[in-house]
C-alpha cells in the first residue's frame, strides 16, 4: 500500500512542526558544540560539550547566516566558537584583542596596548606544565602552559582592524589561533560558548564527567 504524501505530513505535522522548530532554534538561537582538542585547556577539556548562546552578537536568518541586526560586541574574555575560513574548520577560541588595540606575547606574558596580564600560579598539569590565572582588567581566566614554550610564546605586536580580533587559545603553548590563522572577522562568529552542557571521558569509555555538568565558562582560575 503507497501512503500518499499529504497524509503522512497531516498525520506527523506536529513532529515535523517540532523538527523544524528545534533546528531553527540550533541555526539561529542556542546550539551545542563538541570540542575535540586540548587547545582550551584547563577551561574546556576534550569531550566537554559547550552551549553557544548564538543571540550573543547578531540576529541571523535560520540557515541563511545574514546578519538581521547586530545584538552586541564581543568582549575581551569571551569564548567565542566561530567557523575560521583560514583554517578550514570550526573552533573556539578566547578573545584577547579588541578592535583598536595592539597586542603582543612576550615569553608567553599578554600585553595589550602596552599594559601587561598579571599572573599567579595556580599548579601544576600531569605534563609538568604550569597552570596559572591571567588578568587585565576585567577579564579572569584559567592558562596552561607547556614544560618547554613552544616559539608561538612570542608573539606581535600586531594591531586589531574594525570588525576583528585577536583570539588565543588557554592551552597557550598548544593551540592554533590567531598565532597561526590570523585575526577572526566578526562576519565568522558563531556566538559565545557559556557553558559546559555535560561532558564525556573519551579516554574512560565515553563516562560522564559529572562534576563538569553545567559548569561556568565565566572566566574562573584553574583548579
Amino acid at each position: 500500500m503507497i501512503l500518499r504524501l499529504p497524509r503522512v505530513l497531516n498525520d506527523h505535522r506536529g513532529l515535523l512542526l517540532f523538527l523544524a522548530l528545534m533546528l531553527c532554534v540550533r541555526a539561529a538561537v542556542a546550539d551545542f558544540n563538541d570540542v575535540p582538542s586540548a587547545s582550551m585547556h584547563p577551561t574546556i577539556v576534550e569531550g566537554d560539550r559547550v552551549l553557544v548562546n548564538r543571540l550573543a552578537y547578531d540576529l541571523k536568518l535560520p540557515l541563511a547566516g545574514i546578519v538581521l541586526a547586530r545584538l552586541g560586541e564581543p568582549a575581551r574574555g569571551d569564548v567565542v566558537v566561530f567557523r575560521s575560513t583560514a583554517a578550514g574548520t570550526r573552533l573556539i577560541k578566547r578573545v584577547v584583542g579588541l578592535p583598536g588595540e595592539t597586542v603582543a606575547l612576550r615569553d608567553n606574558r599578554l600585553y595589550v596596548d602596552g599594559l601587561a596580564a598579571d599572573y599567579d600560579l595556580v599548579g601544576q598539569g600531569a605534563d609538568g606544565g604550569v597552570l596559572a590565572s591571567e588578568r587585565l582588567g576585567a577579564m579572569r581566566h584559567g592558562i596552561r602552559l607547556a614544560p618547554r614554550p613552544a616559539p608561538v610564546a612570542w608573539f606581535g605586536p600586531v594591531t586589531v582592524p574594525a570588525d576583528h580580533y585577536l583570539v588565543l587559545g588557554d592551552y597557550r603553548d598548544n593551540s592554533a589561533d590567531s598565532r597561526s590563522y590570523g585575526l577572526v572577522p566578526r562576519a565568522e562568529l558563531s556566538g559565545r560558548a557559556e557553558r559546559v552542557l555535560f561532558s564525556l571521558d573519551y579516554g574512560r569509555w565515553l563516562r560522564p564527567r559529572p562534576e563538569r555538568f553545567w559548569l561556568s565558562l565565566d572566566g574562573s582560575p584553574p583548579t
